[in-house]
This record gives structure tokens, sequence and C-alpha cells, in this order.
């Protein structure tokens, strides 16, 4: 479904993104782990268009799409949701303006039927009349689950989650992971997920990727990683200040 082929980025001096390959396969949720700082957001900033890669290529479904411009990237575009590490709503809008603001502006949809879609997409998170609340009623929770109505609204064939469980609690997070399980199962949809935080990583990936110094160094699932050999992988799951990744 996705296919990362010898994709570069950097920025001045610093490289953040070294020749990495990856694919992603049509359906399965794929978790990319690692340090902070190590590129993960990037990678999916380039995946949707908002930074351009220095060199190689990014498939979807088969297409090369880093390149394309206009209509033909908005397109593929929309078959994207994402939600945003810090669930990335705006202030001044209500919860139904914010799931409905790519709605209005990217569909031909009517103003009733996106009043359906926003109370539909609400539901999915476990989320009911809400809609009239502003993001500073809600909590942190409430907000990545509001994030994450947006991100469904579209009916998108991928969805990008960037961190999702980052700034909640271990109990929240883990309502965070059970709707990423049950939004595969109910939409079949394709999953692409950043995050640092093992407990989640193991509870949702069907792969896991660890990146690590621009590439993929190692990728398999959670029982592969966990009893992987490589020293890298070992230092990072168990959260270990000493060894082969230095720390400072």
């Amino acid at each position: 479904m996705i296919r990362f082929a010898g994709v570069w980025k950097s920025f001045g001096p610093k490289k953040v993104l070294a020749g990495l390959d990856l694919e992603v396969r049509r359906g399965e949720t794929m978790v990319v782990i690692g340090q902070s700082g190590s590129g993960k957001s990037v990678l999916l900033k380039i995946l949707i268009g908002l930074l351009p890669p220095d060199r190689g290529d990014i498939f979807v479904d088969g297409r090369e799409v880093s390149r394309l411009r206009g209509e033909e990237r908005r397109a593929v575009v929309r078959r994207f949701g994402m939600l945003f590490q810090g669930a990335a709503l705006f202030d001044s809008m209500t919860v139904g303006e914010n799931v409905a603001f790519g709605l209005e502006r990217q569909t031909d949809m009517g103003r009733e039927e996106i009043r359906r879609r926003v109370a539909e997409s609400l539901a999915k998170v476990g989320l009911h009349e809400i809609e009239n609340l502003r993001p500073h009623e809600l909590s942190g929770g409430m907000k990545k689950r509001v994030g994450l109505a947006r991100a469904i609204a579209y009916r998108p064939e991928i969805i990008l989650y960037d961190e999702p469980s980052t700034g909640i609690d271990p109990i929240r997070a883990d309502a965070i992971n059970d709707l990423i399980l049950v939004l595969r199962k109910e939409m079949g949809v394709t999953s692409l997920v950043i995050t640092h935080d093992m407990v989640s990583a193991y509870k949702v990936a069907d792969r896991i990727a660890l990146l690590f110094q621009g590439r993929i160094v190692a990728l398999g699932t959670p029982d592969e990683i966990r009893n992987s050999p490589n020293g890298v992988v070992q230092q990072f799951i168990h959260g270990r200040a000493l060894g082969p990744i230095v720390s400072w």
C-alpha cells in the first residue's frame, strides 16, 4: 500500500533520513519506533506532502506520489487521515467545526450530510453530543479522540498516527490503542503509527520497524522485535541508558 524507496532528508547539516526503505502492506498496522528526533514524524510529513524528500521515491498503491502537484497530489492526500501529535485542534472552533473542517473545504457534501458525518465520526471514537464544546473544555484524551474523529471523517483508506499516546495518562493511552484496533477492524484501514511507547507498539502493531540513524535497522512482528538479538533494538525497547545508541 505504501513504499518508501531510498528516501533521504536533511535539514542543513543534520541528516535525518539516509536512504530509508520501508513497505507497509494493505490493511496492516505498521508501527515505526525510534528515539525522539530520529525522523519518525518527518517520515509522515514527507508521505503526505508537507515536506519534499531530498532523494528517493514514495509510492502509494503502486503510484509514485512525491513528485505530484496540484489536484493530483490533493487526490492522493484525500486517501489519508491523520492524527497529529497534539491533536492540532483549532481553539477558536467548536468540536463539530473541527471535525467538519476538511469535509467543508475538500468535499461537496451538504450541510446536513456533514452534520451527520461529524456525529457518526465522533460516535466511532466514543464521543456523543459534544459538538458545541470548545477544545479548552476537553481533557487530553478527549482532544485525541476528537482529532481522530476528524481524521476518519473522510472515510480514509490510510490513517497516520503521530505519537497517539503522547501527553495522556496510561489509561487514556490504552483507550486510544483500543480505538486504533477497532478502526482497523471496522473500517479495514491501513495504519502507520509513529511512537516511542513500546506498550502501545506491542498492542496495536502487526509489524514494528525501528528507525535509527536514518534507516530502518530492524523489522518484524512484535514477538520478533521483543526477542531480537540486535543490541540497538534491545537498548531501545528496554529504555537502557547504556548501549550502542548514544543517549546524549
